[in-house]
């Protein structure tokens, strides 16, 4: 009676959050239909020893767990005798970036599926995205994902690259609360703090969060409801993180042993850590193998991940929650694979396969905080994996995933009917009207009601750029880009305008012959570039004067350029999947330039 009580109450929870539009299409996508899987071998990710059970499932929750379940009628029934139950892994740290080529996305949600990841986090899109990337994944079959909101400091990392639209810069205590107030808007699921300018190297290389600001940040997250996650890999920063309150270190500290001091601070405040060891193999931090690194790189790396894996046996062993987090996305540092290959790492670092199992499902649900997964127990999501052997003994068992279930959906594995979307990214393209912006609108947006980037050269030495609206003399306004470029040969600056919330859905232009407006500006370089779905790209070079006038570019006059390698030839691309447009300039390294821009509109 009390189990039936509770059923009812969650599927009240759920129809509430349902009609607020809190759980996406792969939670409501469960099967109506129930699932028994008989006679398991189940490691339920309490801390219990395996034991043998059948594990029944219901509108996509656990309905009960006994050894001897009788199946509903019509049930779908799966005899598990001499497999492994385990409940679906999480990674609390991936990059969804173009090192996945864009035209791939799907095959990203597969790849986590494959690997038994049934939710995941995004450390890499704007806060405009959300919302798409939300309506996109709910369009296929996907882990459940959780989008964080990027914070860093002027010249940090993680402020190397986009603009303060993809990453908010602050660097005082009234700019972070300032921050988190703009990024709350969005609904993020967590905040991604780049709170420590050392990376992966052997010296400092970028500009670090003090702790007063770090402190103001984490108050006012929480004050929010949102969680911080920090890149921190240096043990004096992890202290200031650990004082400043944060949740969680998504990073190895690299550069010596953890202290007495570090391990109390981290207790005390409840700052759990994700070591991302995957990352930092030496031979695979530039996915090209040792042969490649010079000697001394290399002994660095080594010493740097030794520390690495010292460091999680000594937290671990202090009681310090270690949750599985990988950095996926980066070089090297595949979709997936790399989860399987951090359970492997956790192990070798000292942690049993049992406790490497926890780290992956139970501890990383609750540092999270999706605490109805992460379990095999009554009432929690059914996000489940069957598995060849007993990983709980032999963590490479974990690769020998069968079938995986999200939200009591079968995705992965014999039997699994996935949607043409998980094959190809399938976006249905938006109609789009002539005006692209005029720059009359005073809050940042086109007239599409998209928001404008900025887009420079990154790295330590970056181009600075300031992108504002002013006054024609011929009246209205006008978009003015100024730039002091960096000393590096590619340097550049951009205005953005996308012609999609996020950037995400692509826009239909076949009604439309080519692209005007007016220009005027002082810099050698010069082009416009439009960007359509897949990272295809195409530009057509502009000439500067400091008069305005009006430019038509033809579509056919575009050119292909090379994205990642691959040509794109012009004759390929149908004008249906277009995603910004984009003006950039560039000049002698270290100079200066500045271009205007008004009236953009697709004739």
């Amino acid at each position: 009676m009390h189990n039936n009580k509770r059923r009812r109450r969650l599927a009240l929870i759920t129809a509430l959050l349902l009609g607020a539009g809190q759980i996406g299409m792969v939670a409501m996508a469960t099967d109506s239909q129930a699932l028994l899987i008989r006679d398991a071998m189940v490691f339920d990710g309490t801390g219990r020893a395996a034991y043998p059970a059948s594990v029944l499932v219901q509108d996509g929750r656990i309905a009960a767990i006994d050894e001897k379940l009788a199946a509903p009628r019509g049930a779908r029934v799966i005899n598990a005798r001499g497999q492994a139950l385990l409940p679906g892994l999480l990674d609390l740290h991936t990059h969804w970036t173009p090192n996945a080529v864009p035209s791939e996305l799907p095959q990203v949600a597969n790849r986590y599926m494959a690997a038994g990841i049934t939710t995941v986090t995004d450390y890499h899109q704007p806060p405009e995205a959300y919302a798409p990337r939300r309506q996109w994944l709910a369009s296929i079959v996907a882990p459940e994902v959780k989008f964080a909101a990027r914070m860093s400091t002027p010249l940090g990392h993680g402020a190397d690259w986009g603009d303060e639209n993809t990453t908010r810069w602050v660097n005082s205590p009234e700019s972070a609360r300032a921050g988190v107030r703009a990024v709350a808007a969005y609904r993020p699921d967590f905040i991604k703090a780049f709170t420590d300018g050392w990376r992966y190297s052997n010296a400092a290389d970028n500009s670090s969060m003090d702790e007063e600001t770090l402190t103001a940040l984490v108050d006012e997250a929480h004050r929010h409801g949102l969680k911080v996650f920090t890149h921190t890999v240096m043990v004096k920063r992890g202290k200031s993180a650990a004082r400043a309150g944060v949740d969680m270190i998504a990073h190895s500290l690299l550069d010596g042993p953890v202290d007495a001091e570090l391990i109390e601070l981290m207790r005390t405040h409840g700052t759990a850590y994700a070591p991302s060891l995957a990352v930092y193999l030496p031979e695979r931090v530039d996915g090209s193998g040792r042969t490649s690194v010079k000697p001394e790189v290399l002994h660095q790396r080594e010493r740097n991940f030794a520390n690495a894996l010292a460091n999680v046996k000594a937290l671990h062993a202090a009681g310090i929650p270690v949750v599985v987090g990988t950095d996926a996305g980066m070089t090297g540092t595949p979709h997936g694979s790399s989860a399987l290959r951090e359970l492997e790492l956790l192990v070798e670092a000292g942690l049993t396969p049992a406790d490497a199992l926890l780290a992956g499902t139970a501890h990383g649900a609750k540092v999270l905080g999706v605490e109805d997964r992460g379990t095999i127990e009554v009432g929690k999501r059914a996000d489940l994996l069957l598995v060849h052997g007993q990983p709980w003994q032999l963590i490479g068992d974990i690769r020998n995933t069968r079938q995986v279930y999200v939200a009591g959906r079968q995705v992965h594995g014999k039997g699994a009917a996935l949607p043409a979307g998980n094959t190809a990214l399938a976006l249905p393209a938006l109609p789009v009207p002539a005006l692209v912006d005029d720059f009359e609108r005073g809050d940042g947006r086109t007239a599409l009601d998209t928001l404008r980037i900025d887009e420079a050269d990154g790295g330590n030495d970056r181009t600075v750029q300031v992108t504002e609206m002013v006054a024609r003399e011929s009246g209205g306004h006008a978009l003015s880009t100024q730039a002091k470029l960096s000393t590096k040969d590619s340097a550049f600056a951009a205005a953005i305008l996308p012609l999609s919330r996020g950037s995400v859905a692509p826009v239909d232009a076949r009604a439309h012959r080519g692209i005007r407006f007016d220009l005027r500006g002082a810099t050698p370089y010069l082009r416009l570039e439009v960007r359509a779905l897949g990272n295809r790209r195409f530009y057509a070079p502009l000439e500067a004067q400091t008069q305005w006038r009006t430019v038509e570019v033809p579509f056919t006059a575009l050119q292909g350029q090379p994205p990642y390698r691959a040509k794109v030839p012009l004759a390929e691309w149908k004008g249906d999947d277009l995603q910004q447009l984009v003006f950039s300039a560039g000049g002698e390294p270290g100079s200066k330039v500045w271009f205007e821009i008004d009236n953009v509109t697709f004739y």
